[in-house]
């Protein structure tokens, strides 16, 4: 609801007679431009064009589409499978049916394609399985590794045997010492392989990198930095802001 003044100048300026405004209130009648959104087209995904460039020794199978349940809408969906093989070992990933791989084996380059670049979800899973894709290429030929320092007064940690709590034969466990009244045993899962080269640092190493960042929070979870002393377990080149203690 416009003041009654206001909505009586708007009535005579409506009705055609002429009517002579302030220059203060001038702008408040002047009709500001609708505003225009933007009417660039859609651009393609960065990361999905990009080829992906596969080492020699390393190959990929693309499977036949067959129906599996997808775990959030509980529908059968035609999905592929696509195999990726090297010197390091095998993974498998699932890619979505809207989505098209084209391997040309003699150049070593793979590039992936969509249905529609105008959905969203497709152009979202266009870059997804590109990073997938490639975290899995360099998986089986160079390996994945994480390295995990202990920082505090007597941290330390080993890689020992035990026979008695072992799922799979040959497992290793990563001892802890981290201040606790027991030493934490973290068993390593199949697929990583752990070592300590030194008593406050840890190695893991996988084809699978999820795998291993998995494994590393684990391990993480026992001692969280934290910020007044600097203390805890840092994973690669996690760092921390200290903050200055509460003086009461």
């Amino acid at each position: 609801m416009f003041a009654p003044s206001r909505s009586r100048v708007l009535e005579k300026a409506i009705s055609g007679t002429s009517v002579t405004l302030p220059c203060f209130l001038v702008p408040a009648f002047q009709v500001s431009p609708r505003r225009q959104f933007s009417k660039t087209p859609s651009t393609s995904s960065k990361l999905g064009r990009t080829p992906i460039s596969i080492p020699p020794g390393v190959e990929l199978a693309i499977g036949e589409p067959r129906a599996k349940k997808d775990p959030t809408t509980y529908l059968r969906i035609a999905k592929r499978t696509v195999t990726v093989s090297g010197p390091l070992g095998k993974l498998d990933l699932e890619i979505p049916p809207f989505l098209t791989i084209q391997y040309d084996q003699t150049a070593g380059k793979a590039v992936l394609s969509i249905e529609n670049q105008e959905l969203k979800q497709q152009k979202e899973m266009w870059g997804t399985t590109w990073a997938y894709l490639n975290r899995y290429i360099m998986g089986v030929s160079e390996g994945h590794t994480a390295i995990l320092r202990l920082v505090g007064v007597g941290y330390k940690a080993s890689v020992e045997d035990r026979p008695k709590k072992a799922q799979y034969p040959g497992q290793k466990f990563v001892c802890l010492k981290l201040g606790f009244t027991h030493a934490v045993e973290e068993p390593v899962p199949l697929g990583i392989k752990a070592s300590t080269p030194q008593p406050t640092r840890i190695l893991l190493e996988g084809i699978d990198r999820e795998q291993v960042m998995t494994f590393a929070a684990q391990i993480r979870r026992w001692r969280r930095p934290e910020p007044y002393k600097g203390k805890g377990i840092f994973v690669n080149d996690e760092t921390i802001k200290l903050k200055q203690k509460k003086i009461k």
